[in-house]
């Protein structure tokens, strides 16, 4: 099948289209009320044309599959959209119905629970289109280029999720993401508390002042002493206060997914790109943080994130070679050895001169700005 040249997202867009084209050659149309939006098919020619989640008379129904067009069924209710048209936001998620006693995070990661090891056929495919959906939103956002390069210069932090706001490892993570922010690079986390919440909070920060940052700072960390800190029950709270005190953050990225649903979502990414697939999101995640990954000491999923980030760059597999930095020698020397096994896997790779360890949050983004990525030669 060739490659679709147009996702018709909205009646506005559909109404778009057909005012400058003919035809719906190579197009995907979704989430679109054919039944109210009266259109005379017969105005058009299809070629691999697929309708997603559209409503269509019996009689419309019969006339486009008649032309060939592929005409995915209605989805069952589902307390998720499969076919998205954007990315989340927190609010979306945290939304909660006045019948509800959960929120609509909650509620997603309740139903995808019940059947994560053993979904039905319809479950599956409704998750892959939902995270298709997803996909597509980043592809969008970012604005690939046809050789892989996004026009926003991602950086990623990944981390801890049970770091506390209090550690020296979240306040340098967070100081990090907020200085490369203000030099432009667009932060990207996985989406969780912890490390990850230091880097959407710091470059949320980015566009406010040092005093307010380090005030941004002292309201978050205001709990209790809790082994897990995001399950205190104020955790989210704090966040809000933030968000209330300083509204004006600037845009960053989470990448979260249902997989680990118990972990909330933080509240200070503009946007989120949640996935049930925690294999994808991974994969995802490292491969559109082109220009660099930092990390922060994390545990088995943040060692597991290093060597799969190694194993892109080893291979160039998104066509580019990324920078990757350590911040904390004692984590990453001292305590595991990560770094130094790394540079040993990376002789004679391209890579090598790619690695960089640091304690110091101006290091991080003084080797980011000297170390663009590398593109793979073919």
């Amino acid at each position: 099948m060739k490659r679709f040249k147009n996702f018709i997202k909205s009646e506005a867009e559909f109404k778009n289209y057909i005012h400058e084209n003919h035809n719906f050659n190579d197009n995907v149309i979704q989430n679109i009320d054919f039944v109210i939006l009266k259109v005379d098919w017969s105005q058009f020619t299809f070629k691999n044309t697929i309708f997603i989640n559209c409503d269509l008379s019996q009689e419309d129904f019969i006339y486009l599959t008649k032309q060939g067009v592929f005409i995915y069924p209605k989805f069952k209710e589902l307390p998720y959209k499969p076919t998205r048209k954007s990315l989340y936001t927190w609010k979306e998620l945290m939304n909660k119905e006045p019948e509800d006693n959960i929120t609509q995070d909650e509620k997603i990661y309740a139903h995808f629970n019940q059947t994560r090891f053993n979904p039905s056929m319809d479950e599956a495919l409704t998750q892959r289109v939902h995270d298709y959906s997803i996909d597509n939103g980043l592809r969008e956002l970012l604005m690939f280029d046809d050789e892989g390069m996004t026009e926003k210069k991602s950086v990623g932090f990944m981390g801890g999720h049970s770091s506390s706001r209090k550690s020296e490892y979240y306040i340098k993570t967070a100081q990090s993401a907020r200085l490369l922010a203000k030099k432009g690079y667009y932060i990207v986390s996985g989406g969780g508390p912890g490390i990850m919440e230091a880097a959407n909070f710091g470059a949320y920060m980015a566009s406010y002042s040092d005093d307010e940052f380090n005030d941004a700072l002292k309201i978050l960390s205001d709990l209790d002493t809790c082994q897990q800190e995001y399950l205190h029950p104020n955790y989210k709270e704090q966040a809000l206060k933030v968000i209330q005190k300083y509204p004006a953050g600037m845009e960053n990225l989470a990448v979260p997914t249902w997989f680990y649903g118990h972990e909330p979502s933080n509240v200070f990414a503009s946007h989120i790109a949640k996935y049930f697939s925690n294999s994808i999101r991974e994969d995802i995640l490292l491969a559109i943080c082109l220009y660099g990954v930092i990390y922060a000491p994390g545990s088995a999923g943040t060692t597991q994130e290093i060597f799969q980030e190694a194993t892109q760059n080893h291979y160039g597999t998104y066509g580019y070679y990324s920078p990757m930095v350590f911040l904390s020698k004692k984590r990453y020397v001292e305590d595991t050895s990560l770094y130094s096994t790394l540079h040993q896997l990376a002789v004679g790779t391209k890579y090598k001169d790619l690695l960089f360890l640091t304690d110091e949050p101006e290091e991080v983004l003084n080797y980011i700005q000297n170390h663009p990525p590398i593109k793979k030669e073919n």
